[in-house]
């Protein structure tokens, strides 16, 4: 464990740990660098493994100006980590506004990337419902503030896509849960301003996307409503990706269905060292039902 320093001067708490080949995990913004314990700990048996708070999240820093939040900002701090480490590339892990994270990377520094898996990112991508999100998110920033963390995560834990998890697991929900009501009220709001609420749709980044070949494994629950349709434009936009669909699931994928999640994850990370997770081939035509001639 220790600290690394962003370009902004941004100090972002880190647990690292294992060897072989680095995977780095992103979490989302319900929960923290915690949350990747049953990864951290499985993938330690071969990988060098690394977790981190964002910033706004203790014990890393907590910027009061909302101006020190942003998508790019999260991206990067993710290369800020990789480099404090002194490591050239890793493959990326990140689940909802980490998995946002992930992607963005994947478009901003690709060279840093081995692969890319984006679990539960969508909420806001949809442009039907993209002004209704930014709503939101600025009212939930707004209840952080005015209730507090302790209380506020009471309602927040239990959105739609959330009860899914206290339904299978009672317990993990309840840590889950109580974590979420020890963030700091300020990094929480700060981040749902200035990260979440005013990140670009993922359809308004079609053409980039199209363009980058980095392997890609996209992963949402199929009772994770939002992610769903995002899910599948990321499948047939980007080259290299592939999408999978875990049943009866919601949004806190990896905690919710550790065993599975996981199972996922090391076929993937072991097709892609395997130089196996090409892009797609021509021949199978999105347009095509049945050959003909």
């Amino acid at each position: 464990m220790g600290f690394a320093r962003t370009a902004d001067d941004v100090s972002l708490y880190y647990e690292h740990g294992g060897h072989g080949t680095p995977i780095i995990f992103v979490h989302e913004f319900g929960g923290d660098h915690r949350s990747w314990e049953p990864q951290m700990r499985y993938f330690a048996r071969r990988h060098q493994v690394i977790t981190f708070a964002a910033r706004g999240y203790a014990p890393s820093d907590i910027p009061t100006d909302v101006d020190a939040y942003s998508q790019d900002n999260a991206a990067d701090d993710i290369v800020a980590v990789l480099d404090h480490l002194g490591i050239e590339r890793a493959h990326v892990v990140g689940l909802s506004m980490g998995g946002f994270a992930t992607l963005h990377l994947g478009l901003r520094a690709p060279q840093r990337a081995l692969s890319l898996t984006v679990a539960g990112a969508g909420y806001g991508a949809e442009k039907e419902h993209e002004a209704y999100f930014r709503n939101v998110s600025m009212e939930v920033a707004a209840q952080f503030e005015k209730q507090g963390s302790e209380v506020f995560a009471r309602t927040y834990s239990l959105g739609a896509s959330r009860v899914q998890f206290q339904n299978k697991d009672p317990r993990g929900w309840q840590e889950f849960a109580t974590r979420l009501g020890e963030h700091d009220a300020v990094g929480s709001a700060n981040t749902m301003r200035g990260v979440q609420a005013r990140r670009p749709s993922l359809y308004d980044l079609e053409k980039p996307l199209s363009q980058m070949v980095t392997p890609t494994l996209v992963v949402v629950g199929d009772e994770d409503d939002h992610c769903l349709q995002p899910g599948i434009f990321l499948k047939k936009t980007m080259p290299a990706c592939g999408l999978a669909v875990m049943p009866k699931t919601g949004h806190t994928l990896n905690l919710e269905e550790p065993e599975a999640f996981n199972r996922l994850l090391a076929e993937f990370v072991a097709q892609v060292e395997a130089g196996a997770w090409a892009k797609r081939d021509p021949r199978a035509l999105p347009s095509q039902i049945m050959k003909t001639d």
